[in-house]
């Protein structure tokens, strides 16, 4: 019998290899949705103390950023 989970965010219930199942801070989080998840880490990052997540926010930011100037030159050579 497959397993069973519960949404976090809105109580619903999945089964498994649906939804999303990820593991924070040793904690596992079930989502039944990406918009549930969304809406979770959306207060999880609007209520953290901004002291300790700049620095992971300002990475992250460059990553992505580094990402779509590769993605823009890329485009260039194929024209």
């Amino acid at each position: 019998m497959e397993e069973k989970y519960v949404c976090l965010t809105c109580g619903k219930t999945f089964y498994s290899g649906q939804g999303i199942i990820l593991t924070v801070a040793d904690r596992k989080l079930y989502f039944h949705s990406k918009a549930c998840a969304y809406k979770f880490f959306k207060e999880v990052i609007l209520n953290v103390d901004k002291d300790c997540i700049s620095s992971t926010v300002k990475d992250v930011y460059k990553k992505y950023e580094d990402l779509a100037k590769k993605r823009e030159e890329n485009a260039k050579k194929k024209i």
